[in-house]
């Protein structure tokens, strides 16, 4: 079993610009190499700026190639909900954006001829108690009248048409969302990147920043880069500013991949072909592959991701998916891995400026297309164009007892999981 991500393993060779390429100024510097980074990137490019993206590590080494896969529209908690705390016209924006988000990921992958195995293949919701029930039926009426017609409710005699699985008795489908190889997605980004004359350069992090007559100063390994505007795209990084690591809970998310198995045998268990996401405190979520794997995660530690915590979490997860998928046959796991989720207090992204500093970030766990999207719209901002950040204006409070969020997440943890085992003995 390897301990690496699937999509990373699997990606295509990518070669950064040599560090002698480094400019001394730059209309803009990224800080992040991950999708909302890249992103903001080309789209800089497109906008006729000079564009510096500087990665720690390796592109899309974070977040955006350790997750699961998917390419989801909607919010990710309820739209009922949503539309009861802020409003139903801003829920229903703020739904209609995460649908923008899945086309501008599709629009770019065709523009720039991407092979990442990207297919619209719908995401269902599942649950198992009254309550799944209940609250799929408040979503489902409520995106019928005011956000996405084309949803569809599942009731118990036709979750089996989708799922094989007992577990659950009632679904929602969103038609609209997709999947792809997120290693393929990123690495073709970065080389468009390049192509449209913009510089990447990885192991460069950012040292320090500074404002001064009119600019910003960042300092890097390779020295000093003048820039007239600067992004920070760095989700869960210790590296970024206090301002921002106070504001985002780094949650681990774990996810195993199966060997490949005969698509047959992967359609008889997953009919439907959707990303499938279930409804428990302590969820897990699911998809097929192009090369007929099974990609399974959830939180099944509630630790930041390394070494022990990724292994303890993957045997979590095998027992997981033979209790969810009791008819797939006995596989064998090739890949198991974790990755942070910068979750914020509400679940919900955040976008705007700090102290002249550009930021997007926050995506929970719902941020593939939404960073790809974001990174375009702060891109038009730092270019000068009109804002169109459907983001701008929200307060964004910090977290409760940050400094004791590695103490206090075990503790959530398991309040989590004891509660679902209570609904599910009461069910």
């Amino acid at each position: 079993m390897k301990l690496t991500s699937y999509w990373l393993d699997t990606a295509p060779s990518f070669v950064a610009s040599p560090a002698a390429a480094m400019p001394g100024m730059v209309d803009a510097v990224i800080v992040g190499g991950g999708f909302s980074g890249l992103s903001a990137a080309l789209r800089l490019r497109e906008l006729g700026a000079s564009v510096v993206v500087l990665e720690r590590e390796r592109v899309v080494g974070e977040a955006s190639g350790r997750n699961g896969g998917h390419v989801n529209n909607g919010l990710a908690g309820s739209f009922s909900m949503a539309c009861k705390t802020m409003g139903e016209d801003k829920a229903t924006a703020l739904y209609k954006v995460f649908n923008k988000a899945v086309d501008t990921v599709e629009t770019i992958i065709s523009t720039h001829a991407i092979a990442c195995d990207f297919v619209r293949c719908g995401k269902l919701k599942v649950g198992n108690l009254p309550a799944h029930h209940a609250a799929l039926q408040a979503d489902y009426e409520q995106l019928c009248k005011s956000a996405d017609p084309d949803v569809r409710l599942i009731s118990y005699a036709q979750i089996h048409d989708e799922l094989r699985s007992d577990l659950f008795n009632n679904g929602l489908i969103y038609p609209h969302s997709g999947r792809m190889h997120m290693g393929r997605f990123g690495v073709g980004l970065a080389q468009a990147v390049l192509k449209a004359g913009g510089l990447i350069f990885e192991n460069t992090p950012m040292i320090s920043i500074k404002f001064g007559q009119g600019c910003f100063e960042v300092i890097t390994p390779q020295g000093k880069i003048v820039a007239k505007s600067v992004l920070m795209a760095t989700g869960t990084s210790r590296h970024a500013p206090s301002w921002f690591r106070q504001r985002i809970m780094p949650v681990g998310s774990f996810i195993v991949a199966t060997e490949p198995m005969d698509a047959a045998t992967l359609k008889q268990v997953m009919p439907g072909g959707q990303n499938v996401v279930t409804m428990q405190n302590i969820h897990n979520y699911f998809r097929a592959t192009a090369d007929n794997r099974l990609i399974f995660g959830g939180r099944a530690s509630f630790s930041r991701s390394r070494t022990t915590t990724d292994i303890v979490s993957g045997h979590m997860l095998l027992a997981a998916m033979r209790r969810t998928l009791p008819d797939l046959p006995d596989v064998k796991v090739e890949y198991c891995w974790g990755g942070d989720v910068d979750m914020t207090v509400d679940r919900l992204p955040r976008a705007g400026q700090w102290n002249g500093i550009y930021y997007t970030m926050g995506y929970s766990g719902h941020g593939t297309q939404m960073s790809v999207y974001m990174g375009q719209r702060m891109a038009e901002a730092m270019a000068g164009m009109p804002d169109t950040n459907p983001l701008a204006g929200r307060s964004w409070p910090k977290i409760p007892f940050y400094g004791l969020a590695s103490y206090v997440l075990p503790v959530v943890g398991a309040y989590y999981r004891a509660k679902d085992y209570v609904q599910n003995f009461r069910a």
